[in-house]
């Protein structure tokens, strides 16, 4: 596909100012230039052209306010002044895969005053005896070449930072989400500690109701056993009650005999 059809179709019914990223990989170049994109694009902060055979950034439009740019894999050899004039703020440039062969090519980047990433990988300027060394010497501003600093620390994934600040927003909104309302835990306290009262009531109305029904049954037992007593008892006083009666009426059988005697 053609580079300025392509271009149509990312912009989806938005006008070019809409757009702030632009990804036009692996479409092709007419005579090896850009076409379709213009000075309209003022709010692209992220353009990429890989694998596009762009040999030539005469044609590049300006955008003020691009900080990265893909240019990997195409057959661009020389003209890298153009971006210092045509994206001033840039922080991250790729140019690996490309005909770049000297020092004098790359020179052209020292205009770049923002530039902290350049990425050179397969292209002939690596062979050189002390590359990394000679590149840092020569753009001073950069941090990372080919993805390491000069004492050999990786540099941080874009990407990475950005899934990182937002995997730390999703944990905050978590922490929110979860956490209790405030005064919360005060309610929920209170409630526990009513349902202990309740719980240590009830506890001690069914000692009391155990208490007051173990004195009934004392109670019971002992009516009882007095019960008992007094059913002893009045046998007891009717027992001897007989006795009495029979010994009177012994006394009187005694008497009457003796009397019957004497006749």
């Amino acid at each position: 596909m053609e580079m300025k059809k392509r271009i149509n179709l990312e912009l989806r019914n938005r006008a070019p100012e809409e757009v702030t990223e632009l990804v036009l990989d692996n479409c092709l170049c007419v005579n090896g230039e850009i076409e379709g994109l213009n000075d309209t694009f003022k709010e692209l902060e992220f353009l990429s052209m890989a694998k596009v055979e762009l040999s030539s950034l005469a044609r590049l439009p300006s955008l003020n306010k691009l900080r990265k740019l893909e240019l990997s894999d195409n057959i661009i050899s020389g003209g890298l002044e153009v971006l210092a004039e045509k994206c001033p703020n840039l922080t991250y440039l790729n140019l690996s895969g490309n005909k770049i062969k000297d020092l004098r090519t790359v020179e052209a980047l020292q205009n770049l005053k923002n530039l902290k990433s350049l990425d050179l990988f397969n292209c002939e300027i690596t062979n050189l005896e002390d590359y990394r060394e000679s590149i840092f010497e020569l753009l001073q501003q950069i941090t990372y070449l080919d993805g390491f600093d000069q004492e050999d620390n990786e540099a941080p994934d874009s990407e990475e930072e950005d899934d990182e600040d937002g995997d730390e927003d999703d944990e905050d909104e978590d922490e929110d989400e979860a956490g209790p309302p405030e005064g919360y835990e005060e309610e929920e306290e209170e409630e526990e500690e009513e349902e202990d009262e309740d719980e240590a009531g009830s506890e001690l109305g069914e000692a009391e109701e155990e208490v007051g029904l173990s004195y009934l049954m004392k109670e019971e037992i002992q009516d009882e056993e007095d019960d008992d007593d007094y059913v002893e008892e009045g046998e007891e006083e009717e027992e001897e009650e007989e006795e009495g009666l029979r010994g009177e009426k012994r006394k009187r059988d005694a008497e009457d005999d003796g009397e019957e005697e004497d006749d």
